[in-house]
C-alpha cells in the first residue's frame, strides 16, 4: 500500500508539473503571435483561442495536484520556529492534531467540491471564452487533488500515530 500511495503522490505531482510545463508553452508561444503581430501588421495577427483560460485551468491543476505530493515531500511551509522549541512528545502531538484537523478540512473541502462539480455537469456549466468547454472538466482536477490530499494527510496521521513521532520534520530541524 505504501508504494502504491507514493506512486500516486509523483504521479499527481508529475501531472503538476506537466500543467506548469503546458502553461508555459501557450503563453509562450501566445507571446510570439503577439510579437510577429506586431512586426508583421495586422495581416499576421494571430491568437490562440482561449489561451488564458486554458491557462488558468492548468494553473488550477497544477496547484491542486501538487498538493499531495508535495506534503509528502514535507515541501509544504509550516512553523518550525515554535514547534523546534517543544519536546518530541509536544511535537508529536501537534502535528497528530493538526494532521486530524487538515484531514477533516480537507475532506470537508473535497466533498463540497465534488458537489459543486455534479452541479456543474447536472446544468451543463459551459467556460464562457471562445472555446467554450464543460467546466466540470477543469473543476475534477480540484476534486482530484483534494481527495489526494485528504488522503496524504491521513496516511500521514496513521504513520505518525503508528510512529509515536512527529513525521514532518524539517531536515534541520532534526
Amino acid at each position: 500500500m505504501r508504494r502504491f500511495l507514493d506512486q500516486l503522490y509523483k504521479l499527481a505531482g508529475g501531472i503538476a508539473a506537466l500543467s506548469i510545463l503546458g502553461i508555459c508553452l501557450i503563453v509562450s508561444a501566445q507571446v510570439g503571435l503577439n510579437i510577429l503581430a506586431r512586426l508583421g501588421g495586422p495581416s499576421t495577427s494571430f491568437t490562440i483561442p482561449s489561451y488564458a483560460d486554458f491557462a488558468g485551468f492548468m494553473l488550477s491543476t497544477a496547484s491542486f495536484l501538487a498538493l499531495a505530493y508535495t506534503l509528502r515531500q514535507g515541501s509544504h511551509i509550516r512553523v518550525n520556529l515554535f514547534v523546534q522549541n517543544l519536546s518530541e512528545k509536544f511535537q508529536w502531538m501537534l502535528e497528530v492534531v493538526a494532521l486530524f484537523l487538515g484531514a477533516s478540512m480537507t475532506g470537508y473541502a473535497t466533498w463540497f467540491a465534488g458537489s459543486l462539480v455534479a452541479e456543474s455537469f447536472h446544468y451543463g456549466d459551459m467556460s464562457t471564452g471562445i472555446v467554450a468547454i464543460p467546466i466540470w472538466i477543469p473543476q475534477l482536477s480540484m476534486v482530484v487533488g483534494l481527495a489526494l490530499l485528504t488522503i496524504a494527510l491521513i496516511d500521514t496521521l496513521i504513520e505518525a500515530i503508528m510512529a509515536r513521532a512527529p513525521v514532518l520534520l524539517d531536515e534541520g530541524s532534526e
